[in-house]
């Protein structure tokens, strides 16, 4: 039994494993089947999707079948009405076939005739262009006198130049004039002023301008220049360097009134002489500063409109030993009316307070200085031209960038000396003209102040009488010239005593009650006149930038 049981259960477990190897071949079966009915179904799609295309072609077939049954029934009446076309066409061609002979008839007339028009023009314009050659023969030599010419000229306009400044330097690198104010309604006085005159009350502004407008050309040759006015308080110092100065009308127009002062007659005249060589427009920049109680405030710094004044700045000496303010806004503009629209918003910042003299006293001077900037030949440091042919070459000076705020001069540096005729990049050569409303001199006693005022009246005293020192020591040519006793004498120290062509303008009073003061000022520019500095130069390119 044990036996029969053990092989029974072989069978069994034979049995078990044949029926596991038919489970898995069906189960494998199974897949292949499931495997076969999905892409059965992907081919019943693709053909359930082909009998709808085909079913939408036997839909145009049937239409298109539809529309030649329905062309197919017309055709039979078009033909018709076409074969009637092409009888009447072919009429017409035989009338066009006599139309055509006919015209190729009178062509062949109309072509003779142009023929023969045709070689007369050939002919014709044989003839023009020998005269054309001969013309532009005479063309290329009128274009090469005229170059020629145009050298002269250049040659000329140097020759002129240098004639210009040789005259102006006839009249004296420090010039003194003096302008005697009318008699105004507050003087109480109706006597026939002493005419101890250079310009009298009577002259007019544009007469005054007339003798500097020289001195503007000289500018633009390379010379730096420099106009102040000095008198007493209520002299016409303001009136003769701006002109009349409303409340109502801050910018100073330049098409409000004729009575316009120097500053803005310069500034129209100066880019009126600009704009006649556009080829060599400098860039203009400005700055302005007021000397007040022995400080000195730039009036276009950005924190300038929250200040009563401007801000404050120090006297720096540069590398080539010029004297500047350091971090000093520039502005550039490229008009008259940009340039005096700045000017306009300067003044509104410019301290003032009336006194018994005057009711609208300026109590700071004010300094506003044009910078023209243009580029220099890179080789003019090497080569020795003729002088009449220099170009304009003038000191550096700092600058701020991108026209305000501070910032470093933008001369390119000139890294050390080359061959001769060397070519490099240009240069940035400067000139610099300064215009200075100097406040008046007062008496204490007459004007009232007390104080606050009292310290400005003392302040303006001593600066311009160490201006006077100033003067004095270069009349007397000492050794040893006080231009730090005053921070006025110390920021115009290059104007004063250096090369700048310097004009002082002297305005009095011709009131007999300001006699001493008068006597005082024709004293100042009597000693101003004694100065001697010899001619006034053309600076050279800085080496490096000034910092």
């Amino acid at each position: 039994m044990p036996a029969r049981g053990a092989k029974w259960g072989r069978v069994a477990d034979q049995r078990v494993q044949q029926l596991q190897h038919q489970v898995r071949v069906k189960e494998e079966r199974i897949v292949e089947l499931e495997t076969e009915n999905s892409i059965l179904h992907l081919k019943l799609a693709e053909y359930q999707e082909m009998i709808g295309k085909s079913n939408r072609e036997a839909t145009r077939f049937y239409f298109l079948y539809n529309e030649k049954q329905y062309l197919q029934r017309n055709i039979h009446s078009t033909l018709i009405k076409l074969y009637q076309v092409i009888q009447k066409l072919k009429q017409d061609i035989k009338e066009f076939h006599s139309s055509c002979l006919e015209l190729i008839r009178n062509y062949q007339d109309q072509y003779r005739v142009c023929l023969s028009e045709i070689v007369t023009a050939v002919h014709r314009t044989q003839l023009y262009n020998e005269a054309l050659q001969s013309h532009q023969s005479r063309a290329v030599h009128l274009e090469k006198c005229l170059q020629e010419i145009n050298e002269q000229y250049q040659i000329e306009k140097q020759k002129r130049k240098l004639l210009h400044n040789s005259l102006v330097e006839l009249k004296g690198n420090i010039r003194v004039h003096c302008r005697i104010r009318p008699l105004l309604p507050f003087d109480n006085e109706f006597d026939d002023p002493v005419q101890n005159r250079v310009y009298g009350p009577a002259e007019s502004q544009r007469t005054v301008f007339g003798e500097i407008r020289p001195l503007l050309m000289s500018l633009l040759d390379g010379y730096n220049v420099c106009i102040m006015a000095y008198g007493q308080t209520g002299s016409g110092k303001s009136y003769t360097m701006l002109g009349p100065h409303l409340p109502d009308d801050p910018a100073l127009s330049l098409d409000s009134h004729g009575d316009l002062g120097i500053i803005p007659r310069a500034a129209e005249e100066l880019f009126r002489l600009i704009s006649e060589n556009p080829s060599r427009s400098p860039e203009v920049e400005v700055s302005i500063v007021e000397i007040y109680n022995n400080e000195i405030f730039d009036l276009l710094a950005k924190d300038s409109c929250t200040l009563v004044s401007g801000v404050k700045r120090d006297v720096i000496t540069t590398k080539e030993g010029k004297k500047e303010l350091s971090r000093l806004t520039y502005k550039s503009v490229s008009s008259a009316v940009a340039l005096m629209g700045l000017v306009a918003g300067g003044l509104r910042l410019r301290v003032k307070h009336p006194t018994l003299v005057h009711t609208d006293s300026s109590r700071s001077h004010l300094v506003i200085t044009v910078t023209l900037t243009a580029a220099s030949p890179p080789d003019s440091s090497h080569q020795q031209p003729n002088p009449m042919l220099k170009e304009l070459i003038c000191p550096s000076a700092p600058r701020t960038a991108g026209g305000e705020g501070p910032r470093a001069s933008r001369r390119a540096s000139s890294p050390g000396a080359g061959p001769v005729g060397a070519a490099g990049p240009p240069r940035q050569a400067q000139a610099r003209l300064q215009l200075v409303d100097l406040a008046g001199s007062e008496c204490v006693g007459a004007s009232g102040v007390t104080g606050l005022a009292l310290r400005e009246t003392s302040c303006i005293n001593r600066s311009l009488a160490a201006l006077a020192d100033v003067l004095g020591a270069l009349a007397e040519r000492r050794g040893h010239v006080p231009y730090r006793n005053s921070r006025l004498t110390h920021f115009l120290q290059d104007s004063i005593g250096g090369d700048a062509k310097l004009l002082v303008m002297l305005c009095v009073s011709p009131c007999q009650k300001h006699l001493a003061e008068t006597l005082q000022c024709l004293g100042f520019g009597s000693r101003a006149r004694q100065v001697q500095r010899g001619q006034a130069k053309r600076g050279v390119p800085a080496s490096g930038k000034s910092k």
